[in-house]
């Protein structure tokens, strides 16, 4: 590698994998044999900056990655711009002195710094977040709104034209009428949406209004107020400060958490659904224990969490990080094996655990069990064949209980849930068009197939045909992964679809070639493959050749609503394979 580089710098308003609490982060690259010198440039120059500003109990931290290092420093949240711009400063300053160049002066850094810092103080801000966290309730500020309490009992205030907090004194704030609504945080990289759409069910089972944001929207009750990914802060934010919401069910997506922190100081409950290969060489995270650590930073924040007991590098990183106390959560696990190792230690000392047994769902409590309800009686669990639908189901028990949700009302949500195109868009969704059986789902790494694959396994098939395609952003082997996740299931007709949105970076064709490449090296005979220029091309190029008897596996992406809406056609026309499609 040539020169040291800086590759990214932001700002960290919440609680995040390297502090709880707020600050700046910056992303260098650099040689191995540069790293620990530039590194500790860094450290010295950012100190003495934040020293020179009065910002004596700030504090930094290194976390070190391949070919580089997250180089992070604390702030006060109403001074995170110039957050940003002491980190930059010293940055070049360890970027120039590697290189041999003359380095910026520190001084004229401290003068410049501080005439930012002037300018972006604002002492009324952390007034309202103090006295804020004095009455026990949660502060969120940003260039929309500053609020304090959540949901029913939420007070915001808007910003100015100009983009500036608003900060009211403290007291002219009333205080009794200010309150928290029950918030789950809901987290992993398969399984988030579906879980906070099911605990949704739950929620208005139990006669409470729920607040969800996802990566699809934000819906508060039956109402959805936006569409898109919402499952960021802005997302938490915007159902925290709805007036309507008795619980804010906060979907936390992995990206968010490694750009901007948490949305929340503190929340009731969290889960972590599993950690799979995805998204890597992004934010300075290159494996699955990166990931795991980045997904329990909800962990610092809750009194109760929830894991997967199934999942090796989650169990284990939860591990250090509660022997390391930045977890100090009562933790509840599930598991689809009641005799799995992790699950039953936890059991047998008392611990809390949903648990799959025969077909009956479990929540155990003290070592005592308690049926909840059938698996047969989900509907997203397809009779409990989709297994993933049965684990985010057992995650959802514990989550409920967690906050107070009786076992009755849990039951009866789940068993509402009917995992429709109108409930669960995209997600787990099986057609019978007279015969012909056709599986739609978002998986999109090789975590999820894996899920999807068990499940396709599980149905009666003559001829099995699936649709495949990559974002450009995953790395080859997880590209490659994905055909290796899908071959067990011996697929005749593979139909590889370019995805012209998700090129992120690389060329058409490519990342169908590498998926046909790993196909072939498995076995795939020339006569299995197809090849379509869409998805939809390529779900419509299924369905024609399929015929009764035969099993189509969808896993969609970018065409989403257009294919669900070809399906619901389909089904209220009572289409029958070899008839015409709808244009």
């Amino acid at each position: 590698m040539s020169q040291p580089s800086i590759r990214d710098s932001r700002r960290l308003p919440g609680v995040n994998l390297l502090y709880d609490g707020p600050g700046a982060v910056l992303d260098v690259a650099f040689a191995d044999g540069d790293g620990e010198a530039l590194v500790a440039r860094w450290q010295d120059a950012a100190r003495r900056l934040l020293d020179g500003l009065g910002w004596t109990t700030s504090v930094t931290r290194i976390r070190r990655f391949p070919g580089g290092a997250s180089l992070f420093l604390s702030s006060p949240i109403d001074c995170l711009y110039t957050a940003t711009e002491i980190n930059e400063w010293a940055g070049s300053v360890a970027i120039a002195a590697a290189g041999g160049a003359s380095t910026p002066s520190l001084d004229a850094g401290i003068a410049e710094l501080s005439a930012r810092q002037a300018k972006e103080a604002t002492p009324a801000l952390l007034a309202l977040q103090a006295a804020a966290k004095g009455h026990g309730v949660t502060f969120t500020s940003d260039h929309k709104a500053t609020s304090v309490g959540g949901g029913a009992g939420s007070r915001v205030w808007t910003a100015d034209d100009a983009h500036h907090p608003a900060a009211p004194a403290p007291d002219t704030v009333d205080w009794p009428a200010v309150h928290d609504v029950p918030m789950v945080l809901v987290t992993g990289s398969n399984g988030k949406t579906t879980t906070v759409r099911l605990l949704a069910s739950v929620m208005k089972a139990w006669g409470r209004t729920p607040g969800l944001c996802s990566t699809d929207n934000i819906v508060i009750g039956d109402d959805v107020v936006d569409r898109g990914d919402w499952s960021g802060p802005m997302g938490a934010r915007a159902v925290l400060r709805d007036p309507r919401v008795e619980v804010a069910l906060l979907e936390t997506a992995r990206g968010g958490i490694l750009r901007r922190g948490l949305s929340v100081e503190r929340a009731d409950a969290a889960i972590v659904t599993n950690v799979a290969e995805d998204h890597f060489g992004e934010w300075g995270i290159f494996d699955l224990r990166g990931i795991a650590e980045t997904k329990l930073v909800v962990g610092h924040v809750v009194p109760r969490l929830v894991i997967n007991a199934e999942d090796p590098v989650l169990v284990e990183t939860l591990d250090v990080e509660r022997r390391a106390g930045r977890i100090r959560a009562d933790i509840g696990c599930f598991a689809l094996d009641p005799s799995h190792p992790v699950v039953a230690r936890h059991m047998a000392s008392g611990g809390t655990a949903a648990i799959l047994d025969g077909s009956d769902l479990l929540f155990v409590y003290r070592r005592r069990a308690t049926r909840v309800v059938h698996a047969a009686d989900v509907p997203i669990t397809l009779g409990g064949l989709a297994r993933f639908n049965v684990a985010n189901a057992l995650g959802v028990i514990l989550l409920a209980s967690a906050i107070g949700v009786p076992k009755e009302a849990i039951a009866e949500g789940l068993r509402r849930f009917k995992g429709t195109p109108q409930d669960n868009p995209g997600r787990g969704h099986l057609y019978d068009f007279g015969g012909l059986k056709v599986l739609v789902d978002f998986a999109h790494n090789p975590h999820g197939m894996r899920a999807l694959i068990e499940t396709a396994r599980a149905l009666p098939s003559r001829r099995r045909l699936v649709i495949l395609g990559q974002a450009g952003d995953r790395d080859d082997e997880s590209i490659r992964g994905l055909a290796r996740e899908t071959w067990p299931w011996q697929p005749d007709r593979i139909i590889l679809k370019e995805m012209a949105i998700y090129l992120r970076g690389r060329q058409p064709g490519e990342a169908t070639g590498l998926l046909e490449e790993e196909f072939r090296k498995l076995g795939a005979p020339d006569s299995a493959f197809a090849h379509a220029d869409s998805e939809l091309e390529a779900v419509r190029a299924a369905l024609l050749e399929a015929q009764p008897g035969d099993l189509v596996l969808l896993p969609i992406h970018a065409e989403r609503d257009a294919v669900i809406q070809l399906m619901e056609t389909l089904a209220a026309r009572r289409w029958e394979p070899g008839g015409a499609l709808p244009s």
